[in-house]
Formats: structure tokens, sequence, C-alpha cells
């Protein structure tokens, strides 16, 4: 795999909150990430990445509650499209190892718990890229 570019990478960050979704921006800023796309739920992020304008993103950074189309849902219509290969990644508060397990199952490639740490994103998006084959 050729060397991570932080800077070459694109994020869509999936949140409920607006706050959440601003402290996200903010880690992803710390380890160089500025290309950043936000969505309120689900169904708002298949907007954006069917949208002709942006390209699709590298890696999706999702919680599991949201409105209409929640983070479960999200990764199951991901795993089931064979044309949409965007890593998603989980970030929760939920912390029951049975529901990071069932995110797992459904197309999530990693489970995080609330609070995150700019390190840990990094890691996690790091291998998500190489796991997806992108970039």
């Amino acid at each position: 795999m050729s060397e991570f570019k932080a800077g070459q990478v694109r994020v869509l960050v999936v949140d409920g909150q607006r706050g959440m979704r601003s402290i996200l921006r903010q880690l992803l800023a710390q380890i160089g990430i500025e290309d950043v796309l936000e969505a309120a739920n689900g169904e708002e992020a298949i907007e954006i990445i069917d949208r002709a304008e942006h390209a699709e993103p590298d890696v999706i950074i999702c919680d599991l509650r949201l409105d209409k189309v929640d983070g479960l849902e999200l990764c199951n219509m991901f795993r089931r499209d064979k044309d949409r290969v965007t890593p998603i990644i989980i970030v929760t508060g939920e912390s029951d190892e049975f529901l990071h397990e069932v995110a797992r199952q459904v197309g999530a490639v990693e489970v995080l718990t609330k609070p995150v740490s700019a390190p840990d994103l990094l890691e996690q998006i790091q291998t998500a890229i190489g796991f997806a084959g992108n970039k």
C-alpha cells in the first residue's frame, strides 16, 4: 500500500448531533483531514454520496443512533450493494459489545466507543482505507 496522505482523504461524518459532527471535524483536522462532508442522518448521507457534484468519500464515520436511516441500516445497505465500497466506521456512545458485533456483521469495518481520540481515528481510517483497497 502506498503512503497514507491525510490531506487527500475525504470523510463523510454522519451524526444527528451538530456538536458531535463539529467535534469529529476537529479531530479529523488534528490528523490533517480537512475534506469533510456532514450529514445529520443516514438518508441525508446517501443523498450526499449519490450527488454527482461530490466525489464519493474515502470513508464514512457514522453514529449508530440516527433518525430515518440509522447506522446499522446504512451499513447493511452498503454491504448489500456491491457498487458501494466506501468503508464505514461506527462511532457510538453505546458500549454494548453485542451491538458492536452486530454492526460489524452488517458491514461496519470497525466500531469505536465515544469519546474517541484523533490518534484512534487516524489508525482506524488508515486501516479502513487499506481494507477497502482505496488510494
